[in-house]
């Protein structure tokens, strides 16, 4: 291999591919690094204090003094000591490996959580815990390992097409984070109690009772650490364009997948041990770069330290917040609060990524008699109604209920199938006002982050509430996805900010909201099992109530919007030519906005968040060769029933006598179609 580059002959383009280096000019790097000192030494004063308000207000053990004394000394070396250096440990070794990834990926935001490793590490531990306990005592760390790496591949082999840019890399990470939470959470649901501690413990539980995570985990973090080290000069050479990294003597391939192994092995060791610590890759090389950081090797040293210090905090802070010896919330749930906030930090270093671009010319007929059209769109509906309810399954095969088994049947059947065909046409409705709204063919309420916002207020209200009636729940839900809508729509309204950059804002909204749910899934009480059933889906329990929501809901929000169509033709077309054919904008996007809130909180609380009901339903409209909004808002209405209303009765023979949540098993029709749509190129 020929001599290394410097960073400061590294050229231009890579710096504006990777542009978080470029915030301080090569000619100020050492003012840079000047005054990157005062957020280390802030940062090294915080956790010190806090650490040290934690022994001193850390609770005293009852009983008579010399019983006392010798447990508080065995709390101190065997459960606060390990677990403080658990937090450094850990902290470190997710630091590194977010460091690894950005580099090799040149994406600034590249972490293990954004790209779907820790989800598959998760689902694969939630697999052997719930069909092989004995397997996962022996090879857990394999286990995480493999789920990791298989689902890191998956995300690699979707957006090699687009060239791994980072916005087509981030939302294949989202969608494959969904596919597998959902398992995770149906899975759950299926072995009931027996896997919900895993749940709890993926929250990412920081509390030790020995050394024998730390005697573990601290090995690993040392090999990955030499094995950074080792690799720092392939890391430089690999900041180049391909061609040029060639011509240097690098084996790319070889050089990035070995990179690879190394970082989902360190993220797989840390997710086994202590569970999932949300964004820590992503924060940690990120307050590195801000402390001055600039060379690869200065990357790989600052952020395992940034990652140790961080995570410490954070996890001294839960404690202290909490009553007793319990945390206030799990380490990883606080870190993963920072997720969301980090990501908005973020988008206007994220450059050099192509468009996301749906055709929309040739090739794609406009109807000449739409209304033919909507008529059998009706009647496919209709049949779905029909085969949804007289068809189904029983010990003995399948059967067509009739006569009196359809009677007996029908308090069970009809309001599942009233709920899904409800929910379906809001989330299609809500879905394309948000394209057209936001002129973003990938905008949904799922992909947006809205639905998850939604969560977010449902778990709010569980936790200063109890259990709060269906009324406030829905209640609450709304004013989540309202408040998720809204910060969309101040991201759209920047100046500068593109529809990539929105998908990357929602994708951020998302995590923050679902770092929300977090906190109250990690308490494991009924609240949690609430938050899980309404995660995966489920219709199963839909009643009288559930159905007469659905269907008021529907005629209420929906029946406005066939008198706002000049509105959805006007708004994709830019302000200045809405101002100038007299449309209000701030007013009408206000209104279509609370329109749309509404509509995916009510559906979200049907049928969950998972469906992505609300981005398929507007695509297959248009794909149909629906465009004029007055025949695509009916279109649209109809597939989104049809389609759910479909995937509820599926879920419920496909694997009978079991059941597949509905919002899983939509979500594992639309997350491909997403994926289709992010990684087709327009045609020149």
């Amino acid at each position: 291999m020929g001599p290394c580059p410097r960073p400061a002959d590294l050229p231009i383009s890579w710096r504006r591919d990777f542009p978080v280096p470029e915030t301080v000019s090569l000619s100020a790097g050492n003012r840079g690094s000047r005054t990157g000192v005062v957020p280390i030494v802030v940062l090294g004063l915080a956790c010190v204090l806090s650490f040290a308000l934690l022994l001193v207000y850390r609770p005293g053990v009852p009983g008579d003094p010399a019983t006392a004394a010798a447990l508080d000394d065995l709390l101190f070396w065997n459960s606060l000591l390990p677990r403080a250096a658990i937090a450094l440990i850990s902290g470190a070794a997710l630091g590194l490996a977010g460091a690894l990834l950005q580099r090799v990926l040149r994406n600034p935001i590249a972490d293990a959580s954004t790209l779907g490793i820790a989800s598959g590490a998760e689902l694969a531990l939630t697999l052997g815990l719930s069909f092989s306990p004995l397997l996962i005592g022996a090879s857990r760390e394999l286990l995480a390992f493999g789920g990791g790496l298989a689902a890191l591949l998956v995300v690699l082999v979707l957006s090699w097409r687009r060239g791994l840019d980072p916005v087509t890399v981030a939302l294949s990470g989202m969608i494959v984070s969904l596919i597998a939470g959902s398992l995770s959470v149906t899975t759950i649901l299926a072995r009931g109690e027996y896997a919900m501690s895993i749940h709890i413990w993926g929250a990412g539980s920081l509390s030790q009772q020995d050394w024998s995570g730390v005697l573990s985990l601290a090995p690993r973090l040392v090999l990955g650490f030499a094995a950074a080290l080792f690799l720092s000069r392939p890391l430089t050479v690999l900041a180049l364009d391909d061609a040029s990294a060639k011509s240097l003597g690098v084996a790319l391939q070889t050089v990035r997948f070995a990179i690879l192994l190394l970082a989902v092995w360190l993220s797989a060791s840390v997710t086994a041990t202590v569970g999932i610590i949300g964004f820590l890759g992503l924060a940690a090389p990120t307050f590195a770069r801000l402390c001055g950081a600039r060379t690869t090797s200065q990357v790989m040293l600052a952020a395992p330290l940034a990652g140790g210090a961080i995570l410490l905090l954070a996890d001294c802070l839960t404690q202290l917040l909490g009553s007793g010896f319990s945390d206030f919330v799990p380490a990883g749930v606080a870190t993963a609060l920072l997720g969301g906030p980090l990501l908005l930090f973020l988008l206007p270093r994220v450059h050099g990524f192509s468009a996301v671009t749906v055709e929309a010319g040739a090739g794609i007929r406009r109807l000449g008699e739409p209304g033919r059209m909507l008529i059998l769109l009706a009647f496919l509906l209709v049949v779905f109604l029909g085969i949804a309810l007289v068809f189904g399954r029983n010990d003995t095969g399948w059967n067509i209920a009739t006569g009196a088994l359809l009677s007996d049947l029908l308090p069970f059947r009809l309001p599942r199938i009233l709920v899904a065909m409800g929910a379906g046409a809001m989330l299609g409705a809500a879905g394309l006002i948000m394209q057209r709204v936001t002129g973003n063919p990938l905008a949904s309420p799922e992909v947006l982050g809205i639905s998850s916002g939604s969560g977010a207020g449902l778990t709010l209200a569980l936790l200063f509430l109890g259990f709060p009636s269906s009324l406030l729940m829905i209640a609450s839900m709304a004013f989540g996805a309202l408040a998720a809508f809204g910060i969309m729509m101040v991201v759209a309204a920047r100046s500068g900010l593109s529809a990539e950059r929105l998908l990357l804002a929602g994708i951020a909204v998302g995590a923050f909201s679902m770092a929300i749910v977090s906190i109250v899934l990690a308490q494991g009480d009924m609240r949690s099992y609430t938050l899980l059933t309404w995660l995966s889906g489920s219709t199963s329990r839909a009643g009288t109530f559930e159905a007469w929501t659905a269907l008021i809901s529907l005629a209420v929000l929906v029946a406005p919007l066939f008198l706002m169509t000049r509105w959805l033709s006007i708004l994709p077309l830019g302000s200045g030519l809405s101002r100038s054919v007299g449309l209000r904008i701030m007013p009408s996007r206000l209104v279509l906005a609370v329109l749309a809130a509404l509509m995916t909180a009510i559906a979200s609380f049907l049928v969950g968040p998972l469906s992505l009901t609300g981005l398929i339903a507007p695509h297959l409209a248009r794909l149909i060769g629906f465009h004029r909004p007055a025949h695509q808002l009916p279109a649209t209405l109809l597939i989104g029933a049809g389609v759910l209303v479909l995937a509820d009765w599926l879920s419920r023979v496909v694997i009978y006598p079991y059941q597949v949540p509905v919002g899983l098993f939509a979500a594992l029709i639309g997350g491909p179609y997403l994926l289709w749509l992010l990684t087709r190129r327009e045609q020149p």
